[in-house]
């Protein structure tokens, strides 16, 4: 179905669609939601994934007392993307949301004929919240109560948008969203169920650290991604990203670089200020996920909490040479996901299967016992999670990033093929399996990339024109294809694959 065909089938979608439970008065109630979403977070940032550096025992909890996923990925390597993903459970394509949006133009805003979870949940008779980082072009909708960012947002006293009224609050953001968070779980809701949206700032650039955090790892040398000295050589557009290498685009951020050092020298200091700036606001982070788990525990809600955990996208913490995300590439495609639920999901599982953005609000309505729109692309995980996967379960996924494609055509200025612009690639999408992932430049001429995962697991050898594998390029792009009709993403230019 095309895009349009896709929207009509969620019309109609809210209270009326409630899902019957069985059991009758044994029938467990319905679980409180909490989602928390930080911003440019790695799957590799929490100790419990394995990080020997980073100690994250608010997520571990989560972790600990649920669900790790192992394979999990965005759909499109951008901020708002991510999260229009997660609200709605569709692609970029199908939500409205190709690119960042936070400036408010008026091409990429949600689709109003999609719904929401938290709209769902709210017309099913949920208290809904959303506090924190929005980052979308539009008000908050489907909320009781919002308190947001504008925009990016910043580190410092930062300025809300409180239910429509901007104030500045004195604090760090962190704590702040936080706090506001804890204030709405705190109201007298009655028996009422409630809906949280949790987003962090953190650890989003400026990768500024809370004044407590602010020493972290001063005594130690940050170690260097096995491909910090990428040269790129098999991968024509990767080559070209040269505003995504940080000691070019991270230098204005810091006034306090040494004077005398060598070209080499520098970008060694700059790695190590930012990586662990960046890894210093997720301390913050992990102190609030901390605090709301213990109220949680405290007030005997944690049973019947459905907690998620997640972020926007992965991120590039040096690896290629790079800071930023939106490639396909493994650091920026990968994303962490945690699930906790005491009542129905048995603690301690490091779960395989493919999890995606758009499986999670599939999930929050499963549970809360809400119908499913038709129009939602992912599915629940619900039955994964209580230990019957469907054999069905999807075993390769599907990315896709537009920004600067054919909806920025639409904006002023805009040039085709002028990809030079802070941050940007060229739109591309791929697909990736257990074991290999091929990528798609669909406006650079037919260029592609294979990569095998097993035998190269850092992505740096790109065998697309090795006759060897002709086969299986012929193979994976069948089913690049059938994942494009498949998810409704066939409007965009189709090129043809080459050798070479």
């Amino acid at each position: 179905m095309d895009r349009r065909q896709l929207i009509k089938t969620a019309a109609g979608a809210g209270a009326a669609a409630l899902l019957t439970r069985c059991g009758g008065s044994s029938a467990p109630p319905r679980p409180n939601i909490l989602v928390v979403m930080t911003d440019d977070q790695t799957a590799a940032q929490m100790s419990c994934a394995g990080h020997q550096i980073l100690k994250t025992p608010g997520m571990d909890r989560i972790a600990n007392e649920g669900v790790r996923f192992t394979n999990s990925f965005c759909t499109n390597s951008l901020c708002a993307p991510g999260r229009a993903a997660v609200l709605t459970g569709t692609y970029s394509h199908i939500n409205g949301i190709l690119g960042n949006s936070e400036t408010g133009n008026e091409i990429e805003k949600i689709s109003t004929e999609i719904p929401t979870y938290p709209q769902l949940l709210q017309q099913a008779g949920y208290r809904t919240g959303m506090m924190g980082k929005w980052h979308l072009s539009t008000d908050p909708v489907g909320f009781d109560d919002w308190k947001v960012l504008p925009g990016q947002g910043v580190y410092f006293d930062p300025e809300f948008i409180i239910n429509g009224e901007r104030k500045t609050v004195p604090g760090y953001v962190t704590d702040i969203t936080t706090d506001f968070a804890l204030e709405f779980l705190k109201e007298d809701r009655g028996e009422q169920p409630f809906c949280l949206v949790y987003q962090h700032k953190a650890p989003h650039r400026p990768f500024t650290p809370a004044p407590r955090h602010a020493h972290l790892y001063d005594d130690i040398e940050w170690p260097y991604p096995e491909t910090y000295n990428d040269d790129y050589a098999t991968r024509d557009v990767a080559a070209r990203a040269e505003d995504m290498r940080f000691e070019i685009s991270l230098k204005p951020d810091y006034d306090d670089i040494p004077a005398g050092l060598s070209a080499e020298d520098e970008r060694n200091w700059l790695f190590q200020r930012f990586v662990k700036d960046h890894h210093r606001t997720l301390s913050a982070v992990d102190d609030g996920v901390g605090r709301i788990l213990d109220y949680l525990d405290e007030n005997g809600l944690a049973e019947d909490t459905l907690v998620i955990y997640t972020s926007d996208n992965g991120f590039y913490l040096g690896d290629h040479g790079w800071y930023d995300k939106r490639f396909m590439y493994e650091p920026s495609l990968r994303i962490p996901m945690l699930l906790r639920y005491p009542r129905m999901v048995t603690a301690g599982q490091v779960d395989p299967h493919f999890v995606q953005h758009q499986d999670i609000a599939p999930t929050v309505l499963d549970f809360a016992g809400v119908a499913i729109p038709e129009v939602v692309q992912g599915r629940s995980v619900r039955q994964v999670v209580e230990g019957a996967p469907p054999e069905d379960w999807r075993t390769s996924m599907f990315y896709s990033y537009h920004e600067d494609s054919w909806s920025r055509s639409l904006l002023p200025g805009f040039s085709p093929g002028r990809y030079g612009t802070p941050h940007r690639v060229t739109p591309h999408r791929g697909v990736r399996t257990d074991r290999y992932k091929l990528i798609e430049y669909y406006r650079e001429s037919a260029y592609w990339e294979l990569f095998d995962l097993q035998e190269d697991p850092n992505e740096m050898k790109n065998v697309y024109a090795d006759p060897a594998d002709a086969e299986l390029v012929a193979d994976l792009t069948k089913q690049l294809r059938a994942l494009q009709e498949q998810y409704g993403a066939t409007d965009d230019v189709t090129s043809q694959p080459v050798a070479g």
